[in-house]
């Protein structure tokens, strides 16, 4: 049993609730009851408690294939929705999906209400002792607080001191985690106040969850979780420094490294907010804009999921590349709100715990209703003692947020790490904190055939409102990896659980949306698009398109290579693997000799080249891109684009047993990746409103498909066996005008015809006239006062010249003539062009994204 200097919560049913008729069993047939800790769903009799009958009856009427049907579309659903946590130094990779458990956890609604008051009275206390820290100091001179709890920490900003919040509101949302002892009681184990994450990820295990349970869900009458954000999104435009219609709220990320980014775009989506990064904002005369390629737009609100240190390199961590210069200084001069208040970490040290029983009957007159794990720090003399008495019983940690490395407390200390440890505490105590062991109490869980009891804790989240602070109904129920129940992470492989809060009466339906009044202001904005997100449009659609161009040179190579007449089949190949090779897939494979003489090496060439993911510019590297830029721009764009892209990248991650796979097989892989691509592009062109959005994607697309055109056609034009049919054929089937020309000329293939449909046919999507006259349409929408507007609008205009001035028919004459012809020397001028076209985009509209265009240009 947790030891605490306070008293508890009771998690204790009611008489009536006793009484309750128990659900079958049979389910549970192989279910162990845990004597070292509290079981969730068993009571000490060995029968369901009341709150779980309902769903083990309903669970009880599936079969086991329905069961296990059901948590496989759990799964499914997590996988569609791209739900993931990022992972730090994972093997597998960063980003590692999401792990929902399929049973929920369900809290008796007379115990919620005990826990709802205490973590309102706990929300409120915290929220006091921030405005007094930040504030007069009184808890200090009056010795309720010590100086060392509060100016040794680095948490503590001092340019934030006498910077007043909002309606004296510093802890505008708040989390707590909490745990079972073994007797049933609720503790607080840590407090969030920094940056609450998680209620993004509760939000979409509910989701998920009401899907594949929707009948125990209904019958048991949850609490929905629509009402707390629409709660939310109400207390943060109270934030506005002036008119709420007018007022503009922003989410700042610290970018999709971050383990919790896929959270911080569903929460800006889900919301309706902008999810921006410290460089698409900027601070003029004290206020906070957005850089948009319309303009500045004034920023009023910033909900932040960047630590406060790092948010203004001037006043506080001046090594920052994540904050907003002069951030501190706008919000000094109140024209600007941050939720949570800069500075509001300060409390999440657990040194803290200790003191808030005190600190609660002196600020609040109440006794504190929900306690914290029994905590000493160690800046406090008697506590100091009791913990180097007790090293052994206790977990040591560090008292801030700090580098200071305290024993593994899953590891037993040595004679000589105990005497280390001890000397440690004692030169410097106000460093460290010790707290009790904890056990947590388990719940059911699916394990693929049954359920079996594991080891969870509750986080639950707050927001501030204008009559007090709001309980979100449920929570984040995350399961410890570690079958003893020692600890909870999902860095270490933890999982998830939706959170059930039963209601006896039916509960209404809740929704974020309001119902539209009177006058009604109608909106077809959409040109408010931040530069980074621009940048990051146009290279969505440079690399959906190398992906799509790649994919047709390589299944037309591996189609019409023949392993028995290989070196026949070479030459008419060439051009298409030049361009292979100048886009990089294939380096040097025209300048050996060996791959020409050997069909097997010449086939794992190109099948290395599809799924080799440490080739540069393999398919492969270039559909992880995609999905990196996809990622990048989650809450700008739909599930179903995130779906496709998704898949596509999954097809292509195969395992390194598919570079020997048969050619047959590797061009199978190849079609399916293009009907993706076409997928993908058509969810753009379809689904996308005409705004900056899309312009920029289909920018991107339309100039990276004149660049592989016009190396193909330069390619061509340079073999001398261009004028065979066959090689012409082969270009025709790259760039997927076969039909066409079929439908045009009753001939076989001839380089004019070829060259005039493929380079200068205006009709023809597929051609390079067609992509810089729409280019050119793009710009003509673009804002022209940007500095790079008419340097790009002058690059298309001549480019569009040239080709329009060029005749086909000059290629009648003989192949070897064809480098020399005016034909040519308008293809490679165009080559010349585009890059500087690219670069004049970037600099005209990208210009101060320049850390991250830095980075694709190593990409491209």
């Amino acid at each position: 049993m947790f030891q605490s200097q306070t008293q508890s919560t009771t998690g204790g049913e009611s008489n009536a609730a006793e009484k309750a008729e128990p659900a079958p069993t049979s389910l549970l047939a192989n279910y162990p009851a845990s004597e070292a800790a509290f079981d969730e769903l068993l009571a000490d009799d060995g029968k369901p408690r009341p709150h779980y009958s309902k769903l083990i009856g309903a669970l009880e009427e599936f079969s086991a294939p329905e069961l296990k049907r059901r948590s496989d579309t759990c799964q499914r659903l997590v996988h569609e929705q791209g739900i993931t946590y990022n992972v730090y130094g994972d093997p597998r990779g960063m980003e590692r999906p999401w792990q929902l458990d399929p049973i929920p956890f369900i809290i008796a609604p007379e115990e919620w209400q005990e826990l709802e008051a205490g973590l309102i009275q706990r929300a409120t206390l915290l929220n006091k002792i921030l405005v007094d820290c930040y504030g007069a100091q009184e808890l200090i001179r009056s010795r309720w607080l010590s100086p060392a709890l509060v100016f040794a920490q680095p948490d503590f900003l001092r340019p934030c001191h006498n910077i007043r919040a909002t309606s004296d509101t510093f802890l505008h949302f708040y989390a707590a985690d909490l745990a079972r002892s073994p007797d049933g009681r609720w503790w607080v184990i840590s407090d969030r106040t920094q940056i609450p994450t998680g209620a993004g990820y509760a939000l979409a295990n509910r989701l998920a969850t009401s899907r594949i349970l929707p009948e125990p869900f209904r019958d048991n009458h949850i609490h929905r979780v629509a009402g707390f954000f629409r709660e939310v999104q109400n207390s943060l435009l109270q934030l506005a420094p002036r008119q709420q219609d007018k007022a503009r709220i922003v989410m700042l990320t610290p970018g999709p490294h971050n383990e919790t980014y896929f959270e911080q775009a569903y929460l800006a989506r889900y919301l309706g907010y902008m999810l921006v990064e410290g460089q698409d904002l900027t601070v003029r005369d004290n206020h906070v804009f957005l850089k948009t390629l319309s303009g500045l737009e004034r920023v009023d609100v910033i909900l932040r999921r960047v630590d406060d240190d790092f948010c203004d390199p001037l006043e506080l961590r001046n090594d920052s590349i994540l904050g907003v210069p002069g951030l501190v200084e706008a919000v000094r001069a109140g024209n600007v709100t941050i939720a949570n208040a800069l500075g509001s970490g300060i409390v999440q040290s657990p040194a803290f715990m200790s003191f808030l029983p005190g600190l609660s009957k002196h600020i609040l007159g109440e006794k504190l209703k929900l306690p914290s794990v029994a905590t000493w720090w160690c800046g406090q003399e008697t506590a100091r003692k009791y913990v180097l008495e007790h090293l052994d019983r206790l977990v040591v940690k560090p008292a801030f947020r700090t580098h200071l490395t305290t024993p593994d407390p899953e590891k037993p200390l040595s004679a000589k790490e105990r005497e280390a440890l001890k000397r440690h505490i004692e030169f410097d105590p106000d460093l460290f904190v010790a707290q009790e062991r904890v056990k947590l109490s388990t719940a059911p869980s699916w394990d693929g055939k049954g359920l079996v009891p594991k080891p969870v804790g509750l986080r639950a989240f707050l927001v501030a409102t204008g009559d007090g602070y709001r309980v979100m109904p449920g929570g984040l129920t995350r399961v410890s990896p570690d079958g003893g129940g020692r600890f909870i992470s999902m860095q270490l492989g933890g999982s998830s659980k939706d959170t059930w809060i039963a209601s006896t009466t039916p509960v209404e339906e809740d929704t974020l949306l309001h119902a539209p009044g009177k006058n009604i202001e109608l909106r077809r904005t959409g040109n408010n698009l931040p530069s980074r997100l621009a940048d990051n449009f146009f290279w969505l659609g440079r690399y959906s398109e190398r992906a799509d161009a790649t994919a047709r040179l390589l299944r037309t190579s591996l189609q019409r290579f023949n392993p028995e007449r290989a070196s026949g089949a070479m030459p008419l190949i060439v051009p298409l693997l030049q361009t292979l090779q100048t886009q990089g897939q294939l380096p040097g494979i025209l300048d050996k000799p060996e791959l020409r003489q050997s069909a097997e090496a010449f086939e794992a060439e190109l099948l290395a080249a599809i799924f080799d993911p440490d080739r540069p510019g393999s398919l492969r590297l270039i559909a992880d891109k995609l999905h990196q830029l996809a990622m990048l721009v989650r809450d700008r764009t739909s599930n179903d684009m995130w779906r496709v892209i998704s898949q596509l990248n999954e097809r292509l991650s195969t395992p390194t047993t598919s570079l020997v796979m048969l050619a047959g097989d590797a061009v199978g892989v190849l079609s399916q990746t293009l009907l993706s691509l076409a997928a993908f592009q058509g969810l753009a062109r379809e689904n996308m409103t005409r705004a900056q959005a899309w312009r920029f994607l289909d920018m991107g697309l339309r100039l990276e498909r004149a660049v592989y055109l016009c190396t193909l056609l330069d390619a061509t034009l340079r073999l001398p066996q261009s004028e065979n049919p066959s090689v012409l054929e082969a270009i025709l089937e790259v760039v997927d005008n076969s039909i066409t020309f079929r439908s045009r000329y009753n001939l076989l293939p001839h380089a004019p015809a070829v060259f005039d449909l493929v380079l200068l046919d205006d009709k023809n999507p597929r051609s390079v006239l067609f992509q810089i006259n729409q280019l050119a349409k793009h710009f003509r929408h673009l804002p022209q006062e940007r500095e790079g507007a008419d340097s790009g609008k002058n690059i298309l205009q001549e480019c569009a010249a040239r080709l329009n001035r060029t005749d086909a028919r000059e290629l009648a004459t003989k192949p070897e003539n064809w480098p020399n012809t005016e034909v040519s020397r308008v293809i490679g001028e165009t080559l010349r062009d585009l890059p500087r076209l690219s670069n004049a985009i970037a600099a005209g509209y990208f210009a101060h994204s320049a850390i991250s265009r830095t980075g694709r240009e190593v990409l491209s």
